[in-house]
């Protein structure tokens, strides 16, 4: 089984998907950002930088579906490949910091990907506002992130809605966390995981082992 946390940046996606591994004993696959060697430079000149960079994560992040189709024990994963090209890649190209030769190009590199790997089982989609992610971006004071334009994260936002709403046909959920605060109140964190256990198949105990 597959799972994936998905959201914009701020959403609380890293935080939620370590809760829930441990609550659940399932692995984890967490997004590469901390070794991203291309992500500072990124958010100091988008254009120089983007196709870079966006090549790096769907470098990242097909390997991370080929060992997941390997294993047989369930995973969680920290946001999920489709993320990478409809929303961030995608934005990229429309903001202009990707030319349309080498979208194409990229476009044609992750369908071949697409040919060999399966998509998850469930994606969770966290939902948050503008000011909402700014805060979190805030509290968590990574020095790369803190000029992001306000901008630049609704039009995130904006992809990420029409991808849950018009793009995405697999199995998924979406968690409005504006009011919710899953890492300091149990009740927040039980309304999650009840959410995730409707969705999955709870019959199939070998799941939870």
């Amino acid at each position: 089984m597959h799972i994936v946390i998905a959201g914009n940046i701020g959403s609380g996606k890293t935080t939620l998907t370590k809760m829930l591994a441990k609550h659940y004993g399932w692995d984890i696959r967490l997004e590469s950002v901390t070794y991203n060697p291309y992500l500072e430079d990124y958010y100091k000149d988008m254009n120089r930088w983007a196709l870079n960079l966006e090549v790096y994560f769907l470098k990242e992040r097909f390997r991370d579906l080929l060992e997941i189709r390997k294993t047989t024990k369930p995973v969680i994963q920290d946001r999920s490949i489709y993320e990478g090209v409809y929303i961030f890649t995608a934005n990229n190209h429309d903001m202009g910091n990707m030319s349309d030769r080498d979208f194409e190009t990229y476009m044609g590199l992750f369908k071949s990907m697409m040919m060999v790997v399966e998509e998850p089982d469930l994606m969770v989609y966290l939902k948050a506002s503008v000011p909402h992610l700014v805060d979190n971006i805030h509290k968590r004071g990574r020095g790369y992130e803190q000029n992001m334009r306000l901008d630049y994260l609704k039009n995130l936002n904006d992809r990420y809605d029409k991808f849950f709403q018009r793009q995405y046909k697999g199995k998924k959920i979406t968690i409005d966390v504006e009011s919710l605060d899953f890492l300091h109140n149990k009740e927040d964190f039980a309304y999650i995981t009840s959410a995730i256990n409707k969705k999955i198949d709870l019959n199939n105990r070998s799941l939870f082992a």
